[in-house]
């Protein structure tokens, strides 16, 4: 098989070539003055056109280039924006979290003066039963802070519950919304008796019971106070525990029976105050 001869003109033939050409375009417009027109003609019709789009495409690359730049300097200036909105949103919950703390401490001062007789310790309540309200919790003071078994448990306007079990530096409260709470009672304004008892599902409700009300003159309104009585033996007299919501006679037509609006919300309790002074029991 034969091999093909390929012809090639050397790179340096063709620079000469044009070299020459060159010198004889400028001899022409030199001499005769048409070669300067001509050449003209030839730049206008070859590299106008192709000046024109370096110019554009020039144009359209700075064009784009700026566009990116102010496309970096937005997403900046947002993303400098959103961590000061972020920055703000942990202040603005810290101020809400504060002015809540503060609101409780208040309250607890509020408390602390209204039942002033009374040796009171604060605590904070660390874990709860899991369920919707704090029918029994844990709080973090205990035996080293003077806390014990049967001590009665305040917050909000009144009456939590009592101390049902003491460590070292803990306690457990049963508040009076348990369905085991049972809690002796009497109107304020003619301190007949009562009992008020827990319902946890009543409680759903916003209201927990009060029953064997002896009102034989139909004395007691809706709103009268309620209050733990004399003669119970576990919690101190005089303690607000909430307020007649509705009371119905009973079977016997000598009592009542109804529910009581609570003095406490069971469902947002953080802090309470804890009556180091125990009841008192006849002959002791």
């Amino acid at each position: 098989m034969k091999k093909r001869n390929h012809f090639m003109i050397p790179t340096k033939y063709i620079f000469a070539v044009l070299a020459a050409l060159c010198i004889v375009m400028m001899f022409l417009s030199y001499s005769t003055g048409l070669g300067g027109q001509t050449l003209g003609r030839m730049a206008g019709y070859i590299f106008v056109p192709f000046e024109q789009g370096l110019s554009s495409i020039g144009g359209w690359v700075r064009e784009k280039q700026e566009s990116l730049e102010d496309l970096t300097a937005v997403q900046a200036h947002n993303e400098q924006l959103q961590a000061q909105v972020d920055e703000l949103t942990i202040e603005n919950s810290q101020l809400i979290q504060n002015q809540y703390r503060l609101e409780q401490l208040e309250e607890l001062y509020e408390l602390d003066q209204a039942y002033g007789d009374f040796n009171k310790v604060a605590a904070n309540i660390i874990a709860t039963d899991g369920g919707n309200w704090f029918n029994t919790f844990v709080i973090d003071k205990g035996k080293n802070d003077g806390i014990d078994e049967g001590m009665n448990v305040l917050a909000g306007s009144g009456l939590v519950g009592i101390i049902t079990k003491a460590g070292d530096n803990w306690a457990q409260v049963r508040s009076i919304i348990d369905d085991l709470s049972h809690v002796s009672a009497k109107t304020l304004s003619t301190s007949d008796l009562c009992f008020v008892n827990g319902d946890l599902q009543l409680m759903n409700e916003g209201f927990i019971h009060i029953e064997q009300l002896k009102d034989p003159d139909d004395q007691i309104t809706i709103g009268e106070k309620i209050v733990t009585s004399h003669v119970s033996d576990r919690y101190h007299e005089g303690i607000l525990i909430g307020y007649v919501n509705e009371l119905t006679p009973d079977s016997n037509n000598l009592t009542k029976s109804g529910t009581l609006t609570p003095a406490v919300d069971f469902e947002h309790l953080h802090t309470v105050l804890v009556i180091t002074d125990l009841k008192q029991q006849p002959g002791q």
